[in-house]
C-alpha cells in the first residue's frame, strides 16, 4: 500500500482519467473510528500510498475519502496499528462510516461532490 502510486498511475491511464476525476479512498489516523470525510485537494497528512501517488502525480488535486481508524497515542505504535485487525466496536464504526459514504456517493458521482462533501462531512450529533 505504501507504494500504491504506481497502481494509481496504471488505472488513470487504462481508465483515461484525469487524476481530478478520481476518489482515493484511505485509511486516515487523525479521524476517530466512525467517521468518513470526503475532501478535495491537499496534502498526504503523512499516509505513505497519498505521498505515493502524489509524487507520481506531482500533485494533490484528486478527492479523497478518508475513513478514520484512530490513532494508537504513539507513533511507535503507527505502523501494527495501521495493519493490525480493528477492535470489535471500532470493526463496526468503521464499516457504519463506510456506509455512510457510500449513502453520498450518488451525489459525487452526478458532478455535485461538494453536496457529498457536505453531507458526510457534517457531523451527525
Amino acid at each position: 500500500m505504501n507504494l500504491s502510486g504506481k497502481s494509481v498511475m496504471a488505472a488513470l491511464r487504462f481508465w483515461k482519467i484525469e487524476p481530478e476525476q478520481m476518489l482515493i479512498a484511505h485509511d486516515e489516523l487523525d479521524l476517530a473510528p466512525g467517521i468518513a470525510r470526503l475532501k478535495f485537494d491537499g496534502g498526504h497528512s503523512g499516509q505513505n500510498g497519498l505521498r505515493d501517488t502524489m509524487k507520481l502525480l506531482g500533485h494533490g488535486r484528486f478527492a479523497r475519502l478518508r475513513i478514520g481508524i484512530g490513532h494508537p497515542g504513539h507513533k511507535d505504535r503507527v505502523t501494527g496499528w495501521v495493519l493490525g485487525r480493528a477492535s470489535a466496536d471500532d470493526d463496526i464504526l468503521i464499516g457504519r462510516s463506510i456506509d455512510d459514504a457510500i449513502a453520498v456517493m450518488p451525489l459525487a458521482l452526478s458532478g455535485n461532490f461538494n453536496e457529498a462533501m457536505k453531507r458526510l462531512n457534517t457531523s451527525k450529533d
